[in-house]
C-alpha cells in the first residue's frame, strides 16, 4: 500500500465523517477509529521493516541489546499514545487526551530509566 492509498483512505472517511458527525456522531467516532486501525494495519509492514533495519544497525555497530529495545519501545509508547490522544481529541475529550499524553511521557521516562543510570555510570568513571 503506498501514501496515495493511505490518503484516499483518510480523505474519504474524513468527508464521510464529516457528514454524518451531525446526524450519528457516534458512528462519526467509529468510523474514526476503525479508519485509524485500518491505516495502522497498512503500515504495520513498514513498521516492522523499519525495527529489523534498526536491529541490524546495532548488531553492526556492537551496542547493547538493551539500548536497542528501550529506544524501540520508546518510539512504541510515543505512537501509541499520539494515536489514542488523537482518538480522544477527535471525540471531543481534550482533557483525556492530555492525560493519554502525560502517560506516555511517563512511561517514557520509566522505560529510558536503565539508559539514564548507565549514561550517569559513565559520566562518573569519567570525573576524577
Amino acid at each position: 500500500m503506498n501514501i496515495i492509498q493511505v490518503v484516499a483512505i483518510g480523505l474519504v472517511a474524513t468527508v464521510l465523517i464529516v457528514t454524518l458527525r451531525e446526524e450519528r456522531p457516534e458512528i462519526s467516532i467509529l468510523m474514526s477509529i476503525v479508519t485509524g486501525v485500518l491505516i495502522f494495519i497498512f503500515i504495520i509492514d513498514k513498521v516492522a521493516y523499519v525495527i529489523e533495519v534498526l536491529k541490524d544497525l546495532s548488531n553492526k555497530a556492537n551496542l547493547d541489546f538493551i539500548y536497542f529495545t528501550t529506544i524501540v519501545k520508546v518510539i512504541g509508547i510515543a505512537y501509541v499514545c499520539e494515536f489514542g490522544a488523537q482518538i480522544a481529541k477527535d471525540a471531543g475529550e481534550g482533557a483525556i487526551a492530555t492525560k493519554i499524553e502525560l502517560a506516555g511521557k511517563v512511561m517514557i521516562l520509566v522505560i529510558s530509566i536503565p539508559i539514564l543510570l548507565a549514561l550517569l555510570e559513565l559520566i562518573i568513571k569519567i570525573m576524577p
